[in-house]
């Protein structure tokens, strides 16, 4: 494990996963909180960088009335 946070948009990834609404103040309330380590039983800090890249994105997507399909409401992510 690299120690970061990847959105698994199928998935389909192997190893634990965590909930996460599209809401930037949700990923940060879940950074303060260090929600990810225990959901994803690890220790210290992860990286989530590429999590928090998917979640602009997909704000930017609701924001500017692209459709919203069914996955957008809740993602699954992997720390592997």
């Amino acid at each position: 494990m690299d120690g970061s946070v990847v959105p698994d948009v199928r998935r389909r990834l192997p190893g634990r996963g965590a909930w996460l609404h599209f809401d930037l103040e949700c990923l940060r309330n879940a950074e303060r909180r260090r929600a990810f380590s225990r959901a994803f039983k690890v220790q210290g800090a992860l990286d989530v960088a590429s999590l928090r890249e998917h979640v602009e994105r997909q704000q930017g997507n609701l924001a500017s009335g692209q459709p919203r399909g069914q996955q957008a409401t809740r993602k699954q992510v992997d720390p592997s």
